[in-house]
Order: C-alpha cells, then structure tokens, then sequence
C-alpha cells in the first residue's frame, strides 16, 4: 500500500491533535484521588471536575463543523494547539476546584473541536483505497496518548502534587503540534475548491494523491461541489440536516457517535483505577492495570487498522459490539454474585476494550466522515459529535455515582444494554463503504437528488 509522504506527513501532523485528544482525557484517571483530597471533594464534585472536559468537548464539536466551513480545517486545528496549551498550563497551575474545572473546559473545547477536525480532515484529504486505514489513525492517535497518559499517571504517583504534572502534561505535544501546523500542514483541497481556490486545491492533490491521480481525484470532487451548489446554493441551511434522505443519513451517524459513547467506554478509560479498586487491589497495582488496559487499547486499534480496509466497516462494528456484549455480560454477573474478583473483571475489562478498540472506536469516526455529503459533512460532523460528547458527559458524570451507590451490576448493566441495541441497529441500518469515493457513497446513500 504505497502512501505518498506528503499524505502521510499531514496525516501523522493531524493525528498529534488525536493524541493530545487521549492524553487529555485518561491524564485524570491517576490524578482523581489526589485531587479529591487536595479540594476536600465529594464523589459528586469529582465527577463533575472529570466531566468539565466533557462540558467544553460538547461546545467544540458543535462549533468546529461551522467555524471550519467559514476559516479552514486547518485553522480550526491551529486554535485547537493554542487552547490545548492555555488548558494544560492552568490545570497544572490550578488552586481551587472551580479554578481546575474552567481549565479543562478549555481543553476540553480543543478536544471536541479535534474530534471532528481530525477525521473530517483525514477523509477529505485520502485517497479512497487508503481512507479507512488512513482514517484509523485518529483512533491511533487516541489510544496511544491514552497509554501514555496512563504510564506517564504511574511515574507520578510518588511526586508531592504529581497529579498536577499529570494534568500539564497534554502541554509536551501541543508545542510542537502547533509548530508543525504552522511550518507545513496543508489544507483539505475539498474545502479549497469549495472556496473557489481551485489552484491551490489542486496543488495539494498533487502533493497528496501524486500527479498522476490528481486530476482525477480533483474533477471528482468539483463535480460533486458544483452540482450541489446548483441544486442548493452555496449555503446549506442547518434545519436541512433534518429533512428528508439527508435526514435519514445524518440519523445514522447521530446514532453511531452515541453507542461509541453510551456504551461505556470513557467510564472505564477515566475510573479504570477506581474499577480495579472496587476489587480489593491497592492504588499502584490499580494503576497497572489500568496501564493495561492502555496497552490493548493500543494493539486492537492496530487491529483495526489491519483490518478496516480487508473485511469492512460493518463486519467489524458487529464483531466488536458482540464480544462487547459478552465482556458485559459477564461483568455484570461478576458484580451481581458477588465474584468480582481482581483477575476476573481485568480479564473481562481487558476483552471489552479489545473489541471496543478493534470495531467502535475508530470505526465510527471513519463511517461518519465517510456517509455526510461534501456540503454539510463539517456541520454534520459536529452535530453527531456533539450528541457523542453529550453521551461522554452522562456517562463519566454519573458512573461514579451508580458504581458507588448502585454497585457493578447496575452500571455495567446500563452499558451492556446499549451495547446489545448498537448491535441489532449497525445490523440493521448501516452502510458498508469500504472502496469507494465519497462521491460514490452519497450516490449510493440516495442524496444526488437532495
């Protein structure tokens, strides 16, 4: 599979916004019992410090989609840097927990922002017989600076107030993420021609795609451009996403970005620690564990990565939400008969992440960039990723409070019962668009006629 090194230049430069992305959200996992004893914190005020990411994720995926439309995908990304640096800088500085909260809200508007820029980004940008292997390395990104941060947490553990060099720490990429942007990232040639820098978009399809398939790829997109600014107007109404088969389209990935989230995930990424301790083991082995789980995070999102572009989008979702299915099943069972036992629940835990990492986690991101037309696929973009985050904040506020106060079986339960629903409806609803031009995917989703 040969890339052209430009192509993987910009696409190794925009997956440093997914690792700072991971970094920012796992950073915390190895800080919160420190953090509840330095403010004097409730479960319910912890929840709320971890969650404030969560709140400022919402507000920057809703934003990003329209914001690019109007200054670039590139420039997006650049704002993200600067806040991603404001953010760990005052996280690790921070002096009450109000103080804590408005710094990760900040970071935490970078972080959604980066959650749509990144793989919109990416499919704009890659050639069709690389886009799902390319368009896995946004949840490569992801997981890498999720073991990171987990590793980085476990080395801080015997420094006085570590925990504020672990919330600092998203500051050692964003310099040089920034940097890199500045000196040589190029635009999406899709939004350059949607702009009229025809050029100029052509000359990154050079650089990307190489000469001999540019013009291609470049007549293939000003087509599609052009017919949907004839048939639409240079503008696109946000009340539209909502209407008719563009309505069905965007449902699909609305409801794809929730199950990535509903189902758990970011409850074990953020409270792995707290999980293993549940069991009986101390603070340091539960951080292990925890560096675990970041490392089969890792190797199945290669999994994906091998795999996406060979057997399927769809094939790989259903995979992976069944052997979610069965990791929760037996959670659940664990905690209700009372053999939650250390190894048990690391296994079932380590199974879950598995199957999450091979199929939900870079999946998604990959269908839903893949099935929005070129017209609304920034706004799109946002809006599924928005209802995502909104998915991440009920779950990472309140999993504290239902493992706490409700037990494992009911926690685990609540997840094990939108894992089975993602199921049956990827099943049922789900396009395969593996091999084919975004122009192809929209023809055969129905919407040349919108």
């Amino acid at each position: 599979m040969k890339i052209e090194k430009n192509l993987l230049w910009a696409i190794i430069v925009a997956v440093m916004g997914s690792l700072i992305f991971g970094i920012n959200m796992a950073a915390i996992s190895g800080a919160v019992s420190s953090i509840k004893s330095q403010f004097l914190l409730s479960e319910f005020q912890i929840g709320l410090v971890v969650s404030a990411l969560i709140i400022g994720c919402m507000i920057g995926a809703f934003t990003a989609g329209s914001l690019s439309e109007k200054i670039g995908r590139k420039m997006v990304l650049v704002i993200t840097a600067v806040l991603f640096g404001i953010s760990a800088v005052w996280s690790g500085l921070a002096n009450s927990m109000i103080a804590l909260s408005l710094a990760r809200v900040i970071g935490g508007v970078g972080v959604g922002a980066v959650s749509v820029m990144v793989p919109t980004y990416i499919s704009e940008i890659s050639p069709a017989r690389v886009r799902g292997t390319l368009g896995t390395f946004n949840q490569l990104g992801v997981v890498i600076g999720i073991l990171g941060a987990y590793v980085f947490d476990y080395y801080m553990i015997g420094f006085d107030e570590g925990w504020r060099w672990m919330l600092a720490s998203p500051l050692f990429i964003a310099i040089p993420f920034l940097a890199a942007m500045l000196i040589k990232f190029p635009e999406s040639p899709r939004w350059l021609i949607l702009k009229g820098y025809k050029d100029e978009a052509l000359g990154v399809l050079k650089k990307v795609a190489g000469t001999a398939n540019a013009q291609k790829e470049y007549d293939s997109i000003l087509t599609r451009i052009e017919e949907d600014q004839r048939k639409s107007g240079k503008g696109v109404k946000f009340s539209s996403l909502f209407k008719g088969k563009l309505g069905k389209v965007v449902f699909l990935g609305i409801m794809l970005a929730a199950f990535q989230q509903i189902t758990g995930i970011n409850a074990i990424i953020a409270y792995a620690p707290t999980i293993f301790n549940q069991t009986g083991v101390g603070s340091d082995m539960a951080l292990l564990q925890a560096i675990m789980v970041g490392v089969v995070n890792f190797l199945f999102t290669l999994v994906a990565v091998w795999l996406i572009d060979r057997i399927g989008r769809k094939k790989l979702l259903l995979i992976g939400t069944g052997g979610m299915t069965i990791s929760l099943l037996y959670l659940v069972f664990a905690f209700m008969t009372g053999r939650a036992d250390s190894l048990g629940v690391l296994i079932s835990i380590l199974g879950y992440i598995a199957f999450f990492a091979a199929s939900l986690a870079p999946v998604m991101w990959v269908v839903t960039s893949e099935i929005y037309p070129n017209k609304i696929r920034g706004i799109a973009m946002s809006v599924s990723t928005a209802v995502s985050w909104v998915c991440t904040f009920i779950v990472v506020q309140f999993f504290p409070w239902m493992l706490n106060g409700l037990g494992g079986a009911a926690a685990f339960g609540f997840f094990l019962v939108f894992t089975i629903v993602a199921f049956v409806f990827i099943m049922a609803k789900i396009p395969e668009t593996k091999g084919k031009s975004l122009e192809e995917i929209e023809s055969e989703l129905g919407l040349r006629e919108e």
